[in-house]
């Protein structure tokens, strides 16, 4: 993707596109790089290096029980729509490589989500013989994770849990009547 500078000049500037949970997003343009941030849930970027198209989910549980709606938050269906979207573009199952992120364990009070999230993932992959070039699944903290589906490049940042917590409202002075402030 190419966009003109204040001089008129053409110059390289990635597109980012944000992958929320229960959505997926696949892409063939240069320049297009698909982001998300993990906690237990878990993302899959999946590319066809050679037909340069890839995609990114991200999906809250590994399945959804029986008579349970919602599809779009759930692993088998995430996937399944993460790889049909990259064959329409182009891609060819026998070549697809992938690469897992999350599922770790940020509180106690989610239980084995994220553990269960990863084992789904890597059953997956290996029960539809795609190949797992890469993994970082598990542990007790986020991930930010950017994804160029054209190539496969991955890049991972592991997010400090001082990132995450909710930041206090700023203090406002109290006021009294003799308009003094206090701190």
């Amino acid at each position: 993707m190419f966009n003109a500078r204040p001089d008129g000049r053409l110059h390289d500037r990635p597109t980012y596109v944000h992958v929320v949970q229960g959505e997926f997003v696949v892409s063939d343009q240069p320049g297009t790089v698909l982001t998300t941030i993990l906690g237990s849930c878990v993302s899959t970027c999946i590319c066809d290096p050679m037909a340069g198209v890839g995609g990114m989910n991200h999906f809250l549980l590994p399945d959804n029980g029986p008579g349970n709606g919602r599809q779009f938050r759930y692993g088998l269906y995430a996937m399944e729509l993460l790889i049909n979207g990259l064959l329409k573009k182009g891609a060819s199952k026998d070549r697809l490589e992938a690469k897992l992120f999350g599922g770790a364990m940020m509180n106690d009070g989610l239980g084995r989500i994220g553990a269960a999230n990863a084992a789904f993932a890597r059953r997956f992959l290996a029960d539809e013989g795609i190949r797992c070039l890469a993994q970082s699944l598990g542990g007790t903290l986020a991930r930010r994770v950017r994804f160029t589906p054209t190539t496969g490049q991955a890049q991972q940042l592991i997010v400090q849990p001082d990132a995450l917590a909710p930041q206090p409202p700023p203090r406002v002075p109290a006021r009294s009547d003799d308009d003094v402030t206090f701190f």
